[in-house]
């Protein structure tokens, strides 16, 4: 028998419970051994649930519970699951985790402990939901360079860009449906400021690089900037806007940034709608290649987390190398980073937008009809020197980048 600690039981790890449950039998003949879930933590009580008697409140009772073989971690955040989590490796057992903050934060020390202990850290559910990105890179892709990772990385503000673009909702109440229907938490900072896209796009370049990439390092901006006269633009130019993670290797150097981009009706991702991930991998020999699927929810989730369950049950004496060294990997300023850009002027005065036009130089003028204000697409420019010409014009209203 394969004995499981689930700490944490809300959404993912109740979650767990039930694909245990439900697929037991699959994983027995997969296997050959049965996976029971021996112990659950939660400082909650749940007396209707069928798994009522295994719930524990201490820590330490999995901690020091040698029967235990593997630990299933969806406390969430930081604290205490980094200390639990380290503790339940330096104890021997082996650790799965569907936390991206705590990848992002102490994936670095986690992965070496779990290597020195002949032990495995898992933590496929931490990026893409049911999306098997993570052993897609590590395994399918071992053989090849891969030169960039972008994607559609989280659910809740897809779904309000596509409110946004296909319904013409505004920000404010598209987020409220969100919120609405469980896509979002009724505090979405972490969603909206693009900081749950960041530690993804962070856990990605770090796989990429098999080296360490600091999220705190990587160029950060949300979608709540993001307005419906941005997407009549954008429908003029057969395109959407999309909250995008992106990191990709240039002459050994890295650059990552996550931002909202106007994306071309030709580009791979401008399918990715509503709640739905979309993982876009360019590497030497295959080119680019997609993952699409359901970046979140229950069971996609927790049907992640049971996948790396499986994996470690296939062999509980052995560390499977997922993960990167502990050598570090810059990010490079943004400022150095390269994009076409859309612009948003206030007025309509021919003879400023013409001057605006030649300042560009080869770019596009785009009107909407009913506003008192104009657009310029850009060539491609550097981000510095874009910076440089729009600090000394006037009446700029909000730039987006773009990969058109």
């Amino acid at each position: 028998m394969i004995n499981v600690a689930i700490m944490g039981f809300g959404n993912i790890g109740s979650g767990t419970w039930d694909v245990i449950e439900g697929n037991g039998e699959r994983l027995l003949e997969r296997l050959g051994d049965k996976v029971n879930v021996k112990t659950i933590l939660d400082v909650r009580t749940f007396p209707d649930h069928p798994a009522s008697d295994r719930m524990e409140s201490d820590f330490r009772v999995i901690e020091e519970d040698p029967e235990i073989d593997i630990v299933v971690e969806t406390m969430g955040g930081t604290t205490p699951a980094y200390d639990f989590v380290k503790r339940c490796l330096l104890a021997g057992k082996h650790v799965v985790t569907s936390n991206k903050a705590l990848v992002a934060a102490h994936g670095t020390e986690l992965i070496a402990i779990a290597k020195e202990k002949s032990r495995s850290f898992l933590f496929e559910a931490s990026v893409g939901g049911g999306i098997p990105i993570i052993r897609t890179i590590s395994n399918a892709f071992s053989t090849e360079a891969i030169s960039g990772i972008s994607g559609i990385l989280n659910g809740t503000t897809n779904f309000i860009l596509t409110k946004m673009d296909e319904e013409g909702a505004s920000f404010a109440s598209a987020l409220a449906e969100a919120q609405r229907l469980g896509y979002a938490e009724q505090n979405p900072e972490a969603d909206v400021e693009g900081h749950d896209t960041c530690r993804k796009t962070a856990i990605l370049a770090s796989l990429m690089c098999k080296k360490e990439v600091n999220y705190e390092e990587i160029y950060t901006e949300g979608i709540t900037a993001v307005e419906d006269l941005d997407f009549s633009y954008a429908k003029q130019m057969k395109a959407s806007i999309k909250l995008l993670g992106s990191a990709r290797l240039e002459d050994g150097r890295l650059f990552a940034y996550v931002c909202p981009m106007l994306i071309s009706s030709e580009h791979i991702l401008y399918s990715v709608k509503g709640v739905y991930n979309g993982v876009l991998v360019e590497s030497n020999m295959l080119g680019k290649s997609m993952l699409f699927g359901s970046g979140a929810g229950k069971l996609p989730t927790a049907g992640a987390v049971v996948a790396d369950i499986q994996d470690i049950a296939a062999d509980l004496t052995a560390n499977r190398p997922l993960g990167w060294g502990k050598e570090t990997m810059p990010v490079e300023e943004m400022e150095k980073s390269s994009h076409r850009y859309f612009v948003r002027f206030g007025g309509s005065d021919q003879e400023y937008i013409d001057h605006c036009l030649r300042v560009f130089g080869k770019s596009v003028l785009y009107r909407v009809e009913g506003a008192d204000e104009f657009g310029i697409l850009t060539g491609f420019m550097r981000e510095k020197d874009f910076l440089a010409v729009l600090e000394g014009m006037k009446d700029c209203i909000k730039f987006l980048r773009a990969d058109l």
